[in-house]
């Protein structure tokens, strides 16, 4: 297993992740498009976020995406772990742990302060890991607005 920062030539495999995460999310499609803009805009601006790629054998099995915004509430840094996937041959094998240990380590380096991310409410089993993880539920819920696509 080798997990590393994407690159641009990882694209066409992230959007394949993705696919497979934006079929089981209730508020998300997949759209290779819109897909590959946003993975090439993350990638191509480090201060906007970093991928990391699970790696079997060359193959990308996993990913989780970090962005990274400014807390006023914590008067620094924070990140919000918009993507995490692992594709689901590999899933119960310990990837999904070593990703999200690696975003947090980054995470830190990264002088970050929170992460916050969004699962489904229905998701469980998605809750049961993250909580296992040292997450927790805030007493706070999401509220979106959805502007114009581009």
């Amino acid at each position: 297993m080798e997990i590393t920062p994407a690159n641009m030539s990882d694209i066409p495999a992230l959007c394949e992740l993705l696919d497979i995460l934006f079929s089981q999310e209730a508020d998300f499609t997949p759209d290779r498009e819109a897909q590959s803009r946003g993975l090439a805009q993350i990638i191509g601006n480090p201060e906007i976020g970093l991928i990391v790629v699970a790696r079997e054998q060359g193959r990308a099995v996993g990913m989780v995406n970090l962005l990274y915004t400014v807390s006023t509430a914590l008067g620094g840094r924070v990140a919000l772990l918009e993507d995490m996937v692992v594709a689901p041959d590999a899933r119960g094998s310990g990837v999904g742990s070593l990703l999200l240990q690696q975003a947090v380590q980054i995470a830190r380096s990264n002088g970050c302060k929170r992460i916050t991310l969004l699962t489904d409410s229905d998701n469980e089993p998605a809750q049961r890991f993250y909580q296992k993880h040292g997450f927790g539920f805030s007493a706070m819920i999401p509220l979106r607005l959805l502007l114009n696509k581009i």
